[in-house]
């Protein structure tokens, strides 16, 4: 799939914009600030309704301005969409060839998009929620109805949370409800713990191989680290390791009112044989294993859906060494659309420049330069 054209209107420092992409690779060029990396994120949002900057999305719309819009027309084989988002100051709203679509699941797998950023650090070096955050939106783009079961869990936790409270402030412990609760918290629960084991035994088939061919490093796997100690990711066995976790901790969680197994508490972590790159391994090789992990969803992608996802690269080149820099290049198809912001071109190899659509990026306007 590729993106054909890209428009945005009051978005961050873009007044109007429109842009005609090509299906290989697309590279914008300018000094810092100046609205390269607000075009990667125009394109993510219009993907995932969100912004890959968490806690920044209060300020897309442009001021002066009560909204914003992205529209864009993908092309997916031989299947042409228009996508389009509007953000309110209290309101999001999606388009499919012009039609409003209500339901978030029924959007977002349409455009799939895979994001390499100087802030990926996080995934390894951040909290928890953030590699939470990366699980679910990633397997939502592939598993529409992981989206579905991800709404209704996180619901019924808000239920139960509240519930919880109730019985600590009021001091009774009448069960029958609370029964109920867990039920359809299980059932839930249990299918995000599957969907999410299946994600990730994809990733570790992949993810130490292309680690090992860049870095010369063997063993890197990636390590679920689930709430409930489970071992056995058998269905019957989520939930009745999940029922047992809640029906022993009743008290406790009583206690601080809240719910404190699940999925909602889970991690993963980076592993190289038994060690965690967190506390171990120097940037630059925490660095590649981030990208490592993401070059493996790009052949799960194209595994998964037929078709290759579209990689967003915000200045991730002058981050390497030539030669990482090189190794990476190589595990890029030449069939996957690439879109890549750089303040030098001299961070890019010659050959991929010289083949490429570039743009000109200064105070939020885009020109196309001519060769």
């Amino acid at each position: 799939m590729y993106l054909s054209k890209l428009e945005v209107s009051h978005f961050r420092n873009y007044k109007k914009e429109k842009l005609s992409l090509c299906d290989n690779i697309n590279i914008f060029i300018g000094d810092n600030a100046q609205g390269k990396t607000n075009i990667l994120e125009s394109i993510y949002i219009l993907a995932l309704t969100k912004s890959h900057r968490l806690g920044f999305e209060n300020n897309i719309i442009q001021n002066g301005f009560s909204c914003c819009k992205i529209k864009g027309l993908l092309r997916n084989q031989e299947e042409l969409k228009e996508l389009e988002i509007q953000v309110a100051e209290d309101k999001k709203s999606v388009f499919i060839n012009q039609k409003e679509i209500k339901k978030i699941a029924s959007y977002i797998s349409n455009m799939n998009v895979i994001m390499f950023c100087p802030t990926d650090l996080d995934i390894i070096k951040g909290s928890p929620q953030i590699r939470r955050n990366l699980l679910n939106i990633q397997i939502s783009q592939l598993y529409p109805l992981y989206v579905n079961y991800l709404n209704e869990y996180n619901k019924i936790l808000k239920n139960r949370n509240e519930y919880l409270k109730q019985m600590n402030l009021n001091g009774f412990t009448d069960m029958r409800y609370l029964d109920i609760i867990n039920e359809k918290l299980v059932d839930r629960g249990t299918k995000i713990y599957l969907m999410r084991k299946k994600y990730l035994d994809f990733i570790n088939a992949k993810i130490g191989i292309i680690y090992e061919n860049i870095m010369n490093i063997k063993n890197l796997n990636i390590i679920y680290e689930n709430s409930l100690d489970l071992e056995n990711y058998q269905e019957d066995e989520i939930k009745k390791r999940f029922y047992q976790k809640l029906k022993s901790n009743i008290k406790r969680e009583i206690s601080q009112g809240m719910t404190l197994y699940g999925p909602h508490r889970d991690d993963f972590s980076f592993y190289i044989d038994h060690e965690n790159m967190k506390y171990f391994a120097s940037q630059g090789q925490q660095r590649i294993a981030i990208i490592s992990f993401k070059l493996a969803e790009v052949e799960i992608f194209t595994q998964e859906k037929g078709s290759s996802p579209i990689l967003l690269l915000d200045d991730i080149f002058s981050e390497l060494d030539i030669k990482k820099r090189n190794k990476l290049i190589n595990y890029i198809p030449n069939s996957i659309q690439t879109i890549i912001t750089t303040t030098d071109l001299k961070n890019i190899q010659k050959k991929i420049v010289n083949t490429a659509k570039i743009f000109l990026v200064e105070q939020g306007k885009i020109k196309e330069k001519v060769k």
